[in-house]
């Protein structure tokens, strides 16, 4: 797989963007706020159909489209050739205020794949992408949601059926959420709240067991990443935290954790299922109490641990660094071992974040991938020749030059 052309209109501080791509390392070099992350930033967007920056689709359009043009939009494009075919990748940004200022955040998002149009999901997954850039460090720090949105994101690049069944069960928590608060003012019966439990077991045990085990292939190889990146001083472990127990007051002797286990080591689908509806039964006063759903795939987390201490709460900022960059090594090995090829890898100015060791196995990863970008405001770090191709390019104020 290889991006071979992108283009960019009105996204982030470019106006217009041509630039060919080709396979190996292209580098990208510059001052601060010319555009590297902007760039790396739509690729993303093209990838996930999400930006790793915002929530707001309208802070994406160009500042000078929402002044100039009759109807502020802007467009990536993104040509992939893969098994001796090409597919266009286009996501679309149209306001529909117009000029307003006060509406900016209403956006229509159209998606194509070859001219055709598409929901944002069936995108998800042509362009497989790792991203690693230091605001990482908030997986083990941030809050559960960062954590809960890194898996979502990563198995639906492998498994798009996991990401319609993603798409499907927030809508229903959506519905089944409005219940709630209906029963909550005495305006329905108890009930009507078992079609749309058996509908949430069903779609959120799906999740869960797939979050559970990607959680468990992130965990062995993310340990041995970090063993080598800590000079066999540390063990990194990754703890899978539902929001529902079946296995209460079990402690898992071997890793000698004050932990609880969550689920018991023979779990299949049926007994998470079932504990999964009992907690919803046993919760269910509560839940009406609250209006909300309170157990289920959106409340769950994982957490990092080493020597049984969270990190989040009791790490240093290098241990949350390393850690992370342990995960992120993973990823790009699970990712490959399910795909059968490297994703395609975005690095933003990560290097400068890492010591001479941690730099040489980020090195040794580059020399693997079949393509990758990497921004840096010095180059010395990529003079080298990586796989046979290289290219270096200088970003200055949302523009792209090739470096002489």
């Amino acid at each position: 797989m290889q991006l071979q052309h992108l283009s960019l209109y009105n996204f982030r501080n470019y106006r217009r963007l041509e630039l060919p791509l080709q396979a190996g390392v292209t580098v990208l070099q510059g001052g601060n706020a010319q555009g590297k992350t902007n760039l790396l930033e739509a690729i993303f967007y093209l990838a996930t159909t999400r930006s790793p920056r915002t929530n707001s689709d309208a802070e994406l359009v160009h500042w000078l489209a929402w002044q100039e043009e009759p109807i502020p939009y802007c467009r990536v494009v993104g040509l992939l050739h893969r098994d001796q075919e090409e597919e266009r990748l286009e996501i679309i940004l149209t306001s529909q205020n117009g000029k307003s200022s006060g509406q900016r955040g209403n956006m229509r998002k159209q998606v194509r794949i070859n001219q055709v149009n598409r929901r944002a999901l069936d995108l998800v997954g042509h362009m497989p992408t790792v991203f690693f850039r230091p605001q990482d460090i908030a997986l083990v720090d941030d809050g559960p949601a960062v954590r809960r949105r890194y898996l979502d994101i990563t198995l639906c690049q492998m498994d798009r059926e996991y990401c319609r069944t993603l798409s499907r069960y927030n809508q229903l928590l959506t519905r089944r959420n409005a219940l709630l608060r209906l029963l909550r003012e005495d305006q329905y019966t108890e009930d009507q709240l078992v079609y749309w439990n058996k509908k949430l077991v069903e779609l959120g045990t799906t999740l869960t067991w797939e979050r559970y085990h990607l959680l468990d292939e992130l965990d062995g190889l993310a340990a041995e990443r970090h063993y080598q990146l800590s000079n066999g001083q540390e063990r990194l472990h990754l703890a899978y935290r539902p929001s529902i127990t079946l296995a209460t007051g079990a402690i898992t002797a071997a890793k000698k954790t004050h932990f609880v286990v969550p689920f018991p080591p023979n779990m299949t689908r049926e007994t998470l299922a079932a504990g999964f509806a009992d907690h919803l039964e046993r919760r269910c006063r509560e839940e009406i109490a609250a209006g909300m759903t309170l157990i289920g795939p959106h409340r769950d987390d994982f957490a990092f641990l080493i020597q049984d201490r969270d990190l989040r709460l009791y790490g240093s900022r290098g241990q949350q660094r390393t850690a992370t960059l342990a995960l992120k090594l993973a990823e790009v090995e699970t990712m490959t071992l399910h795909l059968g090829e490297m994703p395609l890898l975005l690095l933003d100015d990560v290097m400068a974040e890492f010591d001479g060791q941690r730099q040489s196995m980020v090195l040794s990863v580059l020399t693997e991938a079949a393509q990758v970008l990497v921004t840096t405001t010095e180059g010395e770090l990529f003079a080298g020749d990586f796989s046979g191709q290289t290219k270096h390019y200088s970003v200055q104020d949302g523009q792209i030059f090739a470096a002489v």
